[in-house]
């Protein structure tokens, strides 16, 4: 008897399209790729508005994208705390401040998401893991005695900006954000890239490789956003949690967690280091053993937690620019002339 050929065509693509639904990784994957795109169009955005800046007249005008204040952590933090003291807006780069709330509200909500669903850095950190393993054939995890302390560096560097922005007051935040140095600190950040010197260029390198050798180096040891977000996390609603009933104790979960937690001895997971990555989840072969849960017990699908991840962050980002509050007051004179100094600053 003939065996019945496989579905092909129109009706095979609600299957595939429910397996890509299901699957955690790829779904997280096309969060990575599209915030990279994303990053990407704000690049070429940036390299065209400086090329107009260097040759006004010469170049069409391309108006400076808001997207670029996200690179800009700490001048949003300084918003943020104008904002807590005075309840005025910085409007120099206001889309920096929602998008450091949008963060925020993620670590709150959905534990250090961001870090695993749509950081360009820990997108970039992920693919050079991926490419260690090719080649040195795995990635390394230090021994607790040094992975410990160079975990601990991360809050170290919090910390100091924390304590240099503590001590400011309304009229020194004001006076900072609208300074010079704070209006051209991205077209600086820019350059630092496009003019890079030898020894960036070799920071650069030794933090590459040192990321091929252990997963998430720079986001596991030296990134102050992800010292925050850690911390928020354990006032996240949300966590990984273990059914010790129907476990078999068979490691596939620590074995796939990119921070080395030991999941399979929790209950739940606490730890700050968890990004909410769900690859734990995808490596489980006992249904319902592991899931991330909600108040309650409930289990939250992959897909229902990416739709949330992307989903607050949009609305957030999404809501500054309803409410006037994404474009700088920065004009395109006052940029001119900024370009035209930016040497001194």
């Amino acid at each position: 008897m003939a065996q019945p050929k496989a579905q092909s065509g129109p009706a095979a693509k609600p299957r595939r399209g429910r397996r890509f639904a299901a699957d955690s990784q790829q779904l997280r994957r096309a969060a990575q790729g599209a915030f990279l795109l994303l990053c990407a169009w704000i690049g070429v955005e940036f390299w065209l508005f400086m090329r107009w800046g260097a040759a006004p007249g010469q170049a069409a005008y391309v108006p400076h994208p808001p997207g670029a204040e996200g690179f800009l952590p700490i001048s949003a933090l300084l918003s943020l705390k104008l904002w807590a003291l005075t309840g005025v807006i910085s409007d120099i780069h206001p889309a920096g401040l929602f998008i450091l709330l949008a963060v925020l509200g993620l670590g709150l909500l959905l534990k250090k998401a961001f870090c695993s669903w749509l950081c360009p850095v820990g997108s970039l950190g992920e693919a050079l893991a991926r490419l260690g393993v090719r080649l040195w054939g795995r990635n390394f995890r230090p021994p607790a005695w040094l992975d410990y302390p160079l975990r601990s560096l991360k809050y170290l560097i919090l910390l100091f900006f924390l304590w240099a922005i503590g001590g400011m007051d309304g009229p020194a935040l004001a006076g900072f954000l609208r300074s010079p140095y704070n209006v051209v600190a991205d077209l600086k950040l820019y350059l630092f890239f496009a003019r890079m010197s030898g020894l960036g260029l070799a920071v650069l390198l030794a933090l590459a490789l040192l990321s091929t050798l252990v997963q998430g180096f720079w986001c596991r040891s030296l990134c102050p956003y992800g010292a925050l977000l850690g911390a928020l996390s354990f006032l996240s609603p949300v966590r990984i949690a273990r059914s010790r009933a129907s476990c078999i104790d068979c490691g596939k979960c620590t074995r796939a967690c990119p921070a080395g937690i030991q999941v399979h001895r929790a209950g739940k997971v606490w730890s700050d280091e968890c990004t909410a990555c769900y690859q734990c989840v995808e490596a489980c072969p006992v249904p319902a053993t592991l899931a991330m849960r909600a108040p309650g017990g409930r289990a939250i699908p992959a897909r229902v937690f990416a739709a949330l991840v992307v989903g607050l962050f949009l609305a957030v980002t999404g809501a500054a620019m309803l409410a006037g509050h994404w474009r700088t007051s920065v004009t395109r004179a006052e940029y001119l002339q900024r370009m035209r100094e930016l040497d001194r600053y």
